[in-house]
């Protein structure tokens, strides 16, 4: 991998991390452009998302110290709640994690027929959000469970994880500008968890040697530097409740990805 293509793929990762327009999708897209395939995909997949991982922290630092702070009191709050709807909301990603480990890997090879059409379905999900109601009441524990199916259903490449959660969170009735904070922080536990996995899985090593130290530290650091920009943009897009060109943008993408796998 040179180092142009870690910048653009660390780009693409950062921008699609946060934007409802699938992360996976993209990567997927452009390692079929620049020939990145099996195990060097996803060692460079581990490290650009530990990047987006570090930007959100970044984002939501003082906030999270107050969760911390408010979870280890052990007595109810809204920082409690939150901390509990978090940790409720991972279970549906890990347990599809544990048991489809091996079958979800093997979907991120390139299928650009898969991931057009999750793209579709992230156009879909994001068009039904338009005509959610505004709505002010908080998330309750069955809200963050049925957020987190979502989140676990998002692991195929091209059905956006942030589109998913805040297009689904916003259907409950959940309101805006808690289903945005909600959604990028619930995506730490399992990227952390994954994340690991990979590092430690074995096979890492390997494949992070094959495409070099200097491309994967810049796609760290640019990964790190877009998501953080993109985060804060995202925060004040769903707060407007505007996302219907994202939808055109993935229903565009999609179709594309569809034509172009029949087709070329």
């Amino acid at each position: 991998m040179s180092v142009l293509e870690a910048i653009l793929l660390g780009i693409i990762q950062g921008l699609t991390e946060f934007l409802p327009v699938s992360s996976s999708g993209h990567l997927e897209i452009a390692s079929v452009i620049f020939g990145v395939q099996g195990e060097e995909n996803l060692a460079f997949a581990t490290v650009v998302h530990g990047g987006t991982v570090l930007s959100t922290i970044v984002v939501f630092w003082k906030y999270l110290g107050r969760l911390i702070s408010g979870f280890f009191r052990f007595r109810p709050s809204p920082e409690m709640l939150f901390c509990v709807n978090l940790l409720v909301s991972a279970l549906p990603v890990l347990f599809v994690g544990m048991l489809f480990k091996d079958q979800i890997e093997s979907l991120f090879t390139g299928n650009l027929l898969l991931v057009g059409c999750m793209l579709l379905v992230t156009a879909l999900l994001l068009a039904f959000s338009q005509k959610a109601k505004p709505r002010t009441r908080p998330m309750t524990i069955k809200d963050a469970f049925i957020v987190g199916i979502a989140q676990a259903l998002a692991v195929l490449p091209g059905l956006s994880r942030s589109g998913s959660t805040i297009s689904t969170g916003l259907l409950l009735g959940v309101k805006r500008d808690e289903v945005a904070s909600f959604s990028f922080l619930m995506a730490l536990i399992p990227i952390i968890g994954a994340n690991l996995l990979e590092l430690f899985g074995g096979g890492f090593g390997t494949a992070a040697s094959a495409i070099g130290t200097a491309p994967l530290l810049i796609g760290f650091l640019v990964s790190f530097v877009i998501g953080t920009l993109a985060c804060k943009l995202m925060i004040r897009l769903v707060k407007r409740g505007n996302l219907i060109w994202f939808a055109v943008y993935c229903a565009v993408v999609g179709l594309t990805a569809v034509g172009f796998s029949l087709f070329a």
